[in-house]
């Protein structure tokens, strides 16, 4: 066994791959009143959004994108996006990317902090996988070891399999001014390498 050093400054993730080849046994659907919304954004509203729901896991991927580049993304037919709403006010959302000929990827599922841990992410889990099926023949997401804790816990129980693990090295974006100084707070900010 061996440990790499992460240099100042920078986070390392633990990502893991995951797919469904087959939809899963139907199961009786879990209860929410929450609701999805197909929308379409524009990329500062998009970035608003992503910012809100992904925020406290550190995502930074599209808030560091042109807006050339992410509206070239959100305006293909094959990339679907969900508001996940509780009445008006919107909690969360959904990304599915059909952009490869008979697949689909779960791109951004995710809710605002305040509505975790109350069962509404089984819900969206489960909405999102069936879904993904319609004309899909393979489903697949990933997550990393910075998103929420029951996340691959979640995805497995909702019949994915694990096919792969990368490790991902990135500046933190926190300290190079994407993300507040402020979010993730369960991840330490080392922005200097020790004395």
């Amino acid at each position: 066994m061996s440990l790499a050093d992460v240099p100042a400054g920078h986070l390392a993730a633990v990502v893991t791959c995951l797919e469904m080849r087959l939809p899963p046994a139907p199961l009786p659907a879990p209860e929410s009143a929450l609701t999805l919304h197909q929308v379409t954004r524009a990329p500062e509203a998009y970035r608003n959004l992503f910012r809100a729901v992904g925020g406290p896991w550190l995502w930074f991927s599209r808030l560091i994108m042109s807006d050339a580049d992410l509206g070239a993304i959100l305006d293909r037919p094959e990339v679907t996006l969900y508001e996940v709403r509780d009445g008006h006010r919107v909690v969360g959302m959904l990304e599915l990317d059909r952009r490869l000929a008979g697949e689909c990827e779960l791109s951004f599922v995710g809710l605002i902090p305040s509505y975790a841990g109350k069962g509404h992410g089984r819900w969206l889990l489960d909405e999102a996988v069936r879904r993904a099926w319609e004309g899909a023949e393979r489903i697949h997401v990933q997550t990393c070891s910075l998103d929420h804790p029951a996340a691959l816990a979640a995805y497995l129980r909702a019949g994915f399999t694990a096919t792969g693990r990368k490790v991902e090295i990135f500046s933190d974006p926190r300290l190079v001014g994407i993300l507040s100084r402020d979010a993730a707070p369960q991840v330490p900010l080392i922005d200097r390498g020790p004395d």
